[in-house]
């Protein structure tokens, strides 16, 4: 069996990662992987492949930046002639970003079947363009791979039928897991930093970063918090880029690095007394180490978060409310000991639908 995967941004590297591991220990599948190039940058792309031992994509397309269209459009016309080349029994997809939506596309207008991992997650604001390629994908898949009931709950209420859907848990979960196992303590004194006496902050979303007078808001928010506690700011390149445009009073007092690769992000995460963040990936990875989150947005994905006490929503408008949300996370009881996303082996539980899944009544 050959699997076509389709990866291009950070969060699906980490996702590809754990789930190649588990198909390389089948001596009947075959995986072929395409990297597109949204994510080119070193730290935020061939670290990762380092790092998490990724073999060396099969085919790099490198197609770089660009507006939403030119870039999925330049995505879906280079995958479409791999889909021809390979012929694939499977495409696989991860997430949200444009190459997945891209590869989606081009095999189901191939007639290849699409598994989709991390299926059903709704932030319910159409506004971001990562809740439409959600909900194209989807609906453009043939299997539908998600990581929790909830998002299960999402896919019938659009009227997906039940037999195109499997809940297998966080892959993500086996990730964190698996790249955890060894000592972490020399991140911390690489930078300096006592465990549970920093706070761990991101911001990379275009909807903050793009907007001046929410990403003043957030910078000023930690920037107070800083007065309490370190707070340490890997930036993301598009918030460095407008970084140099705002007044420095906004941001003075934060610990502000380079991006840093998964290892030493976990080990970062792992240390914390709070996390901050805008990123999906990075909430869940918070929770995963027992962490208080604050998602530094009006809305999330990962409702679960919320409703079980680990995660408090802040959205970007008043620096006072943003700073009283952080500081009440601080002081917060940390949430209840459910277990949200599986057992830590969604992994194998992918391989197996890969291997079993039939699809009755349903023609492409």
């Amino acid at each position: 069996m050959k699997i076509l995967t389709v990866v291009g941004a950070r969060p699906q590297f980490i996702k590809a990662a754990a789930l190649s591991r588990a198909l390389r220990a089948q001596s009947d599948m075959h995986e072929v992987l395409v990297h597109t190039g949204q994510h080119y940058d070193a730290n935020m792309s061939q670290v990762f492949f380092d790092e998490l031992e990724i073999a060396k994509p099969a085919y790099s397309l490198e197609i770089g930046s660009g507006s939403h269209g030119a870039q999925t459009g330049r995505m879906l016309e280079a995958i479409e002639q791999v889909l021809l080349t390979e012929r694939p029994d499977w495409t696989l997809v991860f997430g949200d970003t444009n190459s997945t939506l891209a590869g989606a596309l081009a095999a189901a207008k191939l007639h290849v079947p699409v598994a989709h991992v991390e299926a059903g997650l709704r932030s319910h604001n159409r506004r971001m363009p990562e809740e439409l390629n959600r909900i194209l994908t989807d609906h453009a898949s043939d299997l539908l791979l998600t990581p929790t009931k909830l998002a299960g709950a999402n896919l019938q209420h659009e009227g997906i039928a039940e037999q195109r859907v499997i809940q297998v848990g966080d892959v993500m979960y086996d990730a964190s897991l698996y790249y955890t196992r060894g000592d972490t303590a020399g991140v911390l004194r690489a930078h300096d930093l006592e465990a549970g006496k920093y706070v761990l902050a991101t911001v990379h979303r275009a909807e903050n970063t793009d907007d001046r007078e929410r990403l003043v808001a957030i910078l000023s928010a930690l920037n107070q918090l800083a007065v309490e506690l370190p707070v340490l700011l890997p930036l993301h390149p598009r918030t460095r880029a407008v970084l140099g445009q705002l007044d420095a009073a906004c941001h003075d007092r934060l610990r502000i690095i380079a991006p840093v690769g998964y290892l030493e992000m976990l080990a970062l995460e792992k240390h914390a007394r709070l996390v901050a963040t805008d990123s999906g990936g990075v909430q869940k990875e918070a929770y995963f180490f027992g962490v208080p989150c604050v998602t530094l947005r009006a809305e999330t994905e990962w409702q679960e978060l919320v409703d079980s006490g680990w995660n408090r929503l802040a959205p970007p408008g008043s620096c006072d409310a943003m700073l009283s949300t952080l500081r009440a996370a601080l002081q917060a009881q940390k949430g209840s000991a459910e277990q949200l996303y599986g057992a830590g082996d969604a992994a194998g539980r992918i391989v197996e639908a890969l291997r079993t899944w039939t699809a009755p009544g349903i023609e492409r």
